[in-house]
């Protein structure tokens, strides 16, 4: 591991996380690399959330705790909200890198420094990250998905990038981590998941059968929203039929993503950033399809 001397700061938006925040907590104040700050956001929490946070605050000034105007409403843009009240608190602050951390995950000891080292070996990277599991299972296969996709649970920048992009959009629907991501690739930044380590999150996703396939319902909105490659989301849905739950899940997937052209559903990505994934998609499907070419070509 090449020598650290990069700061870093977090920032958390938390609304009625009391169930799993300690364990997100107990995982940072942990780290053998600690945040010259972390910003906890609670957007207003009804739960006790304030007052877990508070017994941290205590012993480890450099954790935060400001407390957003009560709001009734959960979504992507009120989240980005909260982060940007978090956000301003760090600006004048001397650090490298900064952090986005949901508040309902948890991770071993050395995994934020891991983390750092990659940014220290390459200047060149803008955003870094971990696969993440559920139930003890990682939820993006990596085999199949793109090593530049960092899921949004734990996403670090390199604080040039994110100033760069103009960090993140405050979009409703969602979208935002995945935005963000490209954005900072359409920037001239590297973004990179690194599977050597893996974070947990505790606050999984449905796992009833109706739940599941709503959620492959939205992420086919979602996929719209960003702007895939009609060619890609088809492919993408035919292999997600492998899948449990088996050809159903693709088809919640392709459903979402179809609906949403007909309804015409206003994307909150820019032409130019649709543009960019669909190039980088076509790209990708096909390399991924060139070994098949090659073997066809051998056959005959």
């Amino acid at each position: 591991m090449p020598e650290l001397d990069l700061k870093y700061v977090l920032i958390t938006p938390a609304r009625n996380e009391r169930q799993f925040i300690e364990l997100t907590l107990k995982s940072v104040v942990a780290q053998t690399i600690l945040p010259i700050k972390w910003i906890i956001v609670s957007d207003g929490s009804t739960d006790g959330t304030d007052d877990l946070v508070k017994q941290y605050t205590a012993d480890h000034p450099w954790v935060e705790l400001v407390r957003m105007t009560e709001r009734y409403d959960r979504n992507f843009a009120r989240k980005v909200h909260a982060f940007n009240a978090g956000y301003a608190r760090v600006t004048a602050l001397p650090y490298n890198v900064i952090g986005n951390l949901d508040a309902d995950i948890s991770f071993e000891q050395g995994y934020l420094a891991y983390l750092l080292s990659k940014f220290a070996e390459n200047p060149k990277l803008g955003v870094a990250g971990t696969p993440y599991q559920e139930g003890g299972r990682t939820v993006y296969d990596y085999r199949f998905a793109s090593m530049e996709f960092v899921p949004g649970a734990c996403q670090l920048f390199r604080r040039e990038c994110f100033e760069e992009i103009g960090g993140y959009i405050p979009i409703k629907g969602g979208t935002v981590d995945s935005i963000a991501v490209i954005s900072a690739r359409m920037k001239g930044w590297e973004t990179r998941t690194f599977t050597d380590k893996t974070c947990a999150h505790h606050r999984q996703s449905g796992t009833a059968e109706s739940g599941a396939l709503m959620a492959r319902f939205r992420s086919g909105a979602k996929d719209y929203a960003l702007g895939n490659h009609p060619i890609w989301e088809f492919s993408r849905s035919v292999f997600q039929m492998t899948r449990k739950p088996l050809v159903l899940g693709g088809l919640a997937l392709l459903l979402g993503y179809v609906w949403s052209v007909i309804r015409r559903t206003e994307r909150p990505a820019s032409r130019e950033l649709v543009a960019f994934r669909r190039r980088e998609q076509m790209q990708r499907l096909q390399q991924l399809l060139a070994p098949q070419r090659i073997f066809r070509r051998r056959a005959s």
